[in-house]
């Protein structure tokens, strides 16, 4: 099981390579405007594609156009270095 990251391991990456990134309740959250609902879809699918190559999925939430990522370890109960794997190749897929 992967390793706990310190709060302050969270902040560092978040304020230096995942801007777009919130720390909410332990997860890292972003949300994502799509041009339309296919291209939410589609973004979707790709980076599912991505978290089944890693073995590590995120909660996705789909309100239409707007495309909400929940990245955390449950088992390990909040963020490790997976996750900030994870959220890079999101931001990555997301343009």
């Amino acid at each position: 099981m992967a390793e706990l990251l310190t709060d302050d391991q969270i902040d560092l990456a978040v304020r230096e390579h995942l801007t777009e990134w919130k720390v909410v309740d332990n997860e890292l959250v972003r949300s994502v405007k799509a041009e339309n609902f296919l291209d939410g879809i589609r973004l979707v699918a790709t980076v599912a594609q991505l978290a089944e190559s890693m073995n590590h999925h995120p909660d996705i939430d789909i309100r239409y156009t707007t495309i909400t990522f929940h990245v955390s370890s449950h088992e390990a109960g909040g963020i490790t270095d997976d996750d900030l794997v994870l959220a890079r190749h999101i931001d990555t897929a997301a343009g």
